[in-house]
């Protein structure tokens, strides 16, 4: 008998026989108001109506038939959904610590990754160790200073590269080049060495295993759904990323250990020697795992999102030649060109900064905020239960009429008249959250995102291959906002 065609049925019986006594036992108890939403199937919820490839325009739709705050299922999972800016400032201002912890999905938990993640751990005295430690000692204005040259180095390496490809006329595709450059500047900052080059294949291999991860951790897996099922791990969601992780795992770990072999870590030398010697001083009880997962969790969010920011905005600044003319002009002018873009030169740059703000407003990194209930809470008249998944609909924020004028459009301009920043105090533009949740690497992105995105355009002009004179903006889904195809593009000097 082939019990791999029998598992599905069992799996489905033992399903609606938990949901059944799960729902004869709260029969009693008075249902929580939750806000309204769409009717849901007995079982599945509303996951037929979700359409994973385009949820934040799905929920977008949505959010318009039945309000700013609604209900669906999925599966056995109570989610409210949040699209206005206002109820956001509720959800993670005021309801900040009780909103604070994630739903964990089932394919992260593998090799315990959430146990030491920043991403994914709940609050905690260990979670406050490790987010004051990356304050401190990776993201501070102090220490991204004393580590301007090494991203220096990275952009003249990377201004050869497109030298070269501009005298032959050949094609670059922009996001594995960002990927390669944030790659190497990332690396340098925690290890000194680089893990890449623009010549070898061993960046693409980094870019897959994380892409794989990282739609490993957004794809629907119906153990998120039915939380009974994930000590069986059905769909081998746990199984494949136990491999992607250690790929990664495995080359942190023979760096770590070349390190202490080496021993006398000395204080400032990199983000390594820093956190060695702060265990060794201060008698933390943070492990080898630990160590080791935090550098992944820092490599993974931060190379991913910032070599996606920088190729939607140059697919933006392609897109719209009268904005890439007006950002070139604006670099030529105070920029010298036997100079690289430094990152003391961003507050000179209005301009690219109103650029960069733009394809953060229509793409944003992060464009679905994922957090969970930790107790019942109050919101707007209504009843969220205690363990409900909470998503801020960023990407819904970012195109609400109401808020933006011709939203759709891109145009800079538009930050040129305000003071609208992106560290998390207008709810209306969340791109990288808001609140305890907020992503600790925004210093770091501001800078590295604005002086390669400078380095592109200040020595070269920039057009598409013949056969791609419209280019394709559609957009892919995950716990990044992706091209669906990516932006090929040929440098050049007129």
């Amino acid at each position: 008998m082939d019990y791999m065609n029998i598992f599905p049925v069992i799996s489905l019986l033992y399903i609606c026989i938990h949901i059944l006594v799960s729902n004869l036992s709260k029969n009693t108890k008075k249902s929580p108001k939750l806000p309204p939403g769409p009717p849901s199937y007995p079982l599945i919820g509303n996951i037929l109506q979700l359409a994973p490839p385009k949820l934040p325009e799905t929920l977008s739709k949505l959010s318009k038939i039945y309000g700013p705050i609604m209900t669906v299922k999925i599966g056995t999972i109570t989610t409210v959904v949040i699209s206005s800016p206002n109820i956001a400032k509720e959800a993670l201002h005021k309801n900040d610590q009780t909103l604070a912890n994630r739903l964990i999905p089932e394919a992260v938990q593998a090799l315990s990754h959430d146990k030491a993640s920043l991403i994914f751990m709940p609050l905690s005295p260990k979670w406050k160790i490790f987010r004051k430690f990356c304050a401190t000692k990776i993201f501070s204005s102090q220490q991204l200073d004393s580590t301007q040259s090494i991203r220096l180095k990275k952009m003249k390496e990377l201004l050869d590269y497109l030298q070269e490809n501009c005298k032959k006329g050949e094609a670059i595709d922009i996001g594995q080049l960002a990927f390669t450059t944030v790659l190497n500047s990332i690396s340098n900052t925690l290890f000194s060495i680089d893990l890449a080059s623009y010549s070898s294949g061993s960046s693409q291999i980094f870019r897959n295993v994380i892409s794989r991860m990282l739609v490993e951790a957004s794809k629907p897996n119906i153990a998120d759904y039915y939380p009974i099922l994930r000590r069986f791990d059905p769909m081998g969601a746990r199984r494949r990323m136990k491999k992607y992780y250690e790929t990664i795992l495995t080359v942190f770990d023979t760096i770590v250990e070349e390190r202490i072999q080496k021993g006398n870590c000395t204080e400032g030398s990199d983000v390594l020697d820093s956190f060695l010697k702060l265990t060794q001083e201060e008698n933390l009880e943070l492990t080898r795992h630990d160590l080791l997962h935090i550098f992944l969790d820092l490599f993974v969010a931060g190379i991913d999102t910032t070599s996606a920011t920088i190729e939607w905005a140059m697919a933006e600044l392609l897109n719209n030649p009268e904005k890439l003319m007006k950002t070139r002009k604006e670099l030529q002018q105070v920029l010298n060109k036997d100079e690289y873009p430094k990152d003391s030169d961003i507050t000179k740059l209005p301009y690219l900064q109103a650029v960069v703000k733009e394809s953060l407003r229509l793409h944003p990194t992060a464009p679905i905020l994922v957090h969970k209930s930790v107790a019942e809470v109050d919101m707007c008249g209504f009843k969220v239960p205690k363990d409900a998944q909470v998503l801020i609909n960023v990407w819904n924020m970012g195109r609400d009429s109401s808020i933006w004028t011709d939203p759709n459009s891109f145009i800079p301009e538009r930050f040129l008249e305000s003071e609208t920043e992106i560290r998390g105090e207008d709810f209306g533009y969340i791109p990288f959250g808001t609140g305890r949740r907020m992503c600790p690497g925004i210093p770091l992105a501001q800078r590295v995102v604005h002086t390669m995105l400078a380095s592109f355009l200040y020595q070269f002009d920039w057009k598409l291959p013949q056969k791609s004179q419209v280019m394709d903006m559609s957009e892919k889904y995950g716990i990044t906002l992706h091209k669906v195809k990516p932006l090929i593009a040929i440098p050049f000097r007129e």
